[in-house]
């Protein structure tokens, strides 16, 4: 069972948005996915730094960047201040205890959830925290694990 005061200690002594990853270590690795797309054009690829996914902001098509895996805060907080990430929002994504909420703001809307799934193995109910940003021409989406319900739509895609 979760420790409410465990929650308290990790983050204890920061700042209000401070990048600290609060919550289970689920994924071994983080893991970015970009997906890149318009009418014309369909590229993903798992990239290994944040960087390069800096230069699909301001493109015209649609960009999606998946993140999987929350663990390492210097990736997310990267992300997250190139695209306009306020750092708050950051802390939030950071934090998988989070309830869900909406928050709208002037260039993004932030969406974070639980997502639900059936662990076959062990027979019982997975949760884990997403975290999803839409912007102009981009989404970002934020895992605590690889793996999710997104496969349908990417293959659509």
């Amino acid at each position: 069972m979760l420790d409410p005061f465990s929650l308290i200690s990790e983050k204890a002594g920061f700042p209000p948005g401070t990048a600290v990853h609060v919550g289970e270590k689920i994924a071994e690795r983080v893991r970015i996915t970009l997906l890149d797309y318009d009418a014309d054009h369909y590229e993903l690829s798992e990239v290994d730094s944040p960087d390069v996914c800096f230069p699909y902001k301001d493109k015209p098509s649609v960009t999606w960047i998946n993140i999987d895996g929350l663990h390492e805060a210097p990736v997310i907080e990267q992300i997250g201040t190139h695209f306009g990430i306020h750092p708050l929002i950051i802390e939030d994504i950071l934090n998988t205890h989070q309830r869900p909420k909406m928050d709208i703001f002037e260039n993004h809307i932030y969406i974070v959830l639980r997502m639900q799934s059936y662990n076959l193995e062990t027979k019982q109910i997975d949760s884990e925290q997403l975290s999803i940003i839409f912007g102009k021409n981009y989404v970002l989406t934020f895992q605590e694990k690889e793996g999710d319900m997104f496969d349908p739509l990417r293959k659509r895609i």
